[in-house]
């Protein structure tokens, strides 16, 4: 092989990682947990810390996924899925995965014991959980709650004097996972139920799904909203999130999912623009 031939291959190795780390999803997280972190008043480097720790977890979480659906991948032709289409080996996926997880326990870790611990415990385990069982029952909403709601208790609880989020924060990030579950099984509910996987969007079907979720998703704008007391910043909000909350509504495809992402964006700008 050819100097430009293996650095092709590693191009191509490079690129196949990233499409297989689900990288809308991951940098979605990735984004909320620094503005978590400057709302919160980490310094810097402690906010970056806390913020790689959940890039780390993130990427893990969506290379197993691709790694546990690639046969399922396969048997409907999902030629989206890097694995499946051949554009990354399963090999290099499992190497990559594995180094995410030392990293991510090693940075967690680094950010306290608390923090840490909650981080991979709610927020890592929720997400192999789900990618590995969950997502195959009636309870696949359940991991996205528990990682939603657990993401803001990582970055205080990684703060010079670690403290909790206060209680409508948690029921916050809670709905909002339930909702972004929701919209994010939406454009391959035919896809999962060939292959056997049936979650509760699966069981609810697309017409209630997009019923269901829009209120999920303005129920936890409502609590972010009136949290810390409703003001100008806290109605502006709940404007935004009722536009964004119309675009899950009509949108397909994709859209409904990345509105949902927005409408958690909204909040967690909210968050830092008003603390409390």
């Amino acid at each position: 092989m050819t100097t430009d031939e293996s650095t092709g291959a590693a191009g191509g190795t490079a690129r196949g990682l990233v499409l297989a780390s689900h990288p809308g999803p991951t940098a979605a997280v990735t984004v909320l947990t620094a503005l978590l972190a400057w709302s919160a008043g980490h310094d810097p480097a402690r906010g970056a810390l806390v913020t790689v720790a959940v890039l780390a977890g993130q990427l893990s979480i969506g290379w197993s996924n691709d790694l546990v659906d690639a046969r399922r991948d396969r048997a409907v032709g999902r030629v989206d899925k890097p694995v499946a289409s051949g554009a990354v080996t399963e090999r290099a996926v499992r190497v990559a995965c594995g180094l995410a997880l030392v990293v991510t326990v090693a940075l967690s870790l680094a950010c306290g014991w608390a923090s840490g611990l909650v981080h991979l415990a709610l927020g890592v385990a929720a997400g192999w959980g789900y990618n590995l069982w969950f997502k195959r029952t009636a309870f696949s909403p359940l991991p996205y709650a528990v990682a939603f709601a657990a993401l803001p208790a990582v970055v205080t609880l990684a703060l010079p004097v670690p403290a909790l989020p206060a209680a409508w924060v948690l029921v916050t990030g809670g709905l909002l996972g339930v909702g972004a579950h929701l919209l994010n099984a939406l454009p391959d509910l035919d896809d999962d139920e060939a292959t056997g996987v049936r979650g509760l969007p699966h069981r609810l079907g697309a017409t209630r799904v997009r019923r269901l979720a829009p209120v999920v998703l303005l129920a936890g704008s409502v609590v972010a909203a009136y949290g810390p007391g409703i003001d100008g910043t806290g109605l502006g909000l709940l404007a935004v999130c009722v536009g964004l909350t119309g675009v899950a509504v009509v949108g397909r495809g994709r859209l409904p999912f990345v509105a949902a992402v927005l409408v958690a964006l909204a909040n967690v700008v909210s968050l830092v623009a008003r603390p409390g």
